[in-house]
């Protein structure tokens, strides 16, 4: 499978909306230095609040940049990051990937799909 990397982002605190940038850095078994949901443990604060020592296997959130296509043909007016992403991709199947599925990002990382992440309510002010 091939496909790119769109736009990188991330935010140091928990919004919905992370900044767009040149570049990111995937820590091993962490996620994205200087995210708020970098670590091994839980970071949503949802799944803090349940059982905070949880593992963390929404360390890199990623969005297929189609999706941001689709919704603004829709009429909403969606761009990379806005919905909480560190990576959109384009050309890559991330919905068809299954568990477990090691796709390389970029030149060099490596992450691993851990499942579909349910939206937020966050999502509705979109």
């Amino acid at each position: 499978m091939t496909g790119q990397v769109k736009t990188v982002s991330k935010s140091a605190t928990h919004t919905m909306r992370k900044t767009n940038e040149l570049s990111i850095n995937l820590l091993t078994g962490l996620g994205v230095e200087g995210d708020a949901h970098l670590g091994v443990t839980v970071k949503h604060r949802s799944r803090v609040a349940q059982d905070p020592t949880q593992p963390n296997l929404r360390q890199v959130h990623l969005i297929h940049s189609e999706l941001h296509d689709t919704l603004n043909n829709t009429g909403f007016c969606v761009e990379p990051g806005q919905m909480g992403e560190n990576v959109t991709t384009i050309g890559i199947d991330l919905l068809g990937l299954p568990q477990k599925t090691q796709p390389l990002i970029g030149e060099s990382a490596i992450v691993e799909i851990t499942g579909l992440r349910n939206p937020c309510n966050q999502i509705n002010s979109l």
